[in-house]
């Protein structure tokens, strides 16, 4: 999985599988994050409220950056 972001500790990584679609993994420390990139859901996480919160305005600021460039490289 590339990382495509770091910021305040928070490390963001891509994963793009057909079956799946696109998902975003966010780390920090021992937590992790995974997020559906089309509907913004989370699928499941272990981090504090306000680490899930960063990485959700990060996303919804990047969405449609990161959904073209999915589309275009599938």
């Amino acid at each position: 999985m590339p990382v495509i972001a770091r910021f305040c500790g928070i490390v963001i990584r891509m994963l793009s599988l057909r079956t799946f679609g696109v998902r975003l993994h966010a780390f920090h420390g021992d937590g992790e994050m995974v997020i559906d990139l089309k509907t913004l859901r989370i699928i499941e996480s272990n981090l504090p409220e306000t680490i899930r919160s960063m990485v959700l305005a990060w996303v919804g600021q990047h969405q449609q950056e990161l959904l073209g460039g999915y589309w275009r490289a599938a």
